[in-house]
């Protein structure tokens, strides 16, 4: 049997989540030998990524950093993919932000996400696996979407007020980025 290989793409762009200015605290290295670390998620995939910027540069939670195969004007190089568990409490608490900010700006892209989900099985529906959103709700949404397509969060809200379908998205993403599900939506692990 012939697979297809399509070829891996990669994050092109990541957003802040924490600058560490010296590095890791728990680096044993003296401090003049400490790299700056950013600690960023790919706005593509919801990588979790550790990067180390060009010398001089400092960033802030929230800044938007380019990471692509072209030239870099702020990151040297993508140091490793990054662990739930090794984000700093500042990198946890900007995330959430960030993923709403992010579904916010490809709202397009989620609301065809909704427009276009399938069954995973004979029982049970892509939907179900948004956070909140169970048989009864992912039959409203697709009873919904049959009569129209969806074209907004805001329309979806409209139409059917008891789901938040952005809420549960965000709630998704992040389940996922901590690795609750072993099926895989939005991030690339």
């Amino acid at each position: 049997m012939e697979q297809s290989h399509r070829p891996r793409t990669r994050e092109e762009n990541a957003v802040v989540l924490d600058f560490l200015k010296h590095g890791y605290a728990d680096d044993p290295r003296p401090l003049h030998r400490k790299e700056s670390i950013v600690q960023a998620l790919g706005e593509g995939f919801f990588t979790l990524l550790e990067l180390v910027p060009q010398e001089g540069i400092e960033l802030k939670p929230f800044d938007k950093v380019y990471i692509g195969e072209g030239k870099r004007d702020k990151i040297s190089y993508i140091r490793a993919a990054l662990f739930p568990s090794k984000l700093t409490q500042t990198a946890k608490s900007t995330m959430p932000v960030i993923v709403e900010k992010i579904i916010s700006d490809r709202e397009a892209q989620f609301v065809e996400y909704l427009n276009q989900a399938g069954p995973i099985s004979l029982r049970a529906h892509q939907l179900e696996l948004l956070p909140g959103i169970g048989k009864k709700h992912a039959e409203e949404l697709l009873k919904a979407r049959a009569e129209k397509k969806f074209e907004s969060f805001a329309e979806i809200k409209q139409r059917l007020p008891a789901i938040d379908v952005k809420k549960a998205l965000m709630q998704r993403i992040l389940d996922e980025i901590e690795g609750k599900d072993r099926y895989r939506l939005f991030v690339r692990v």
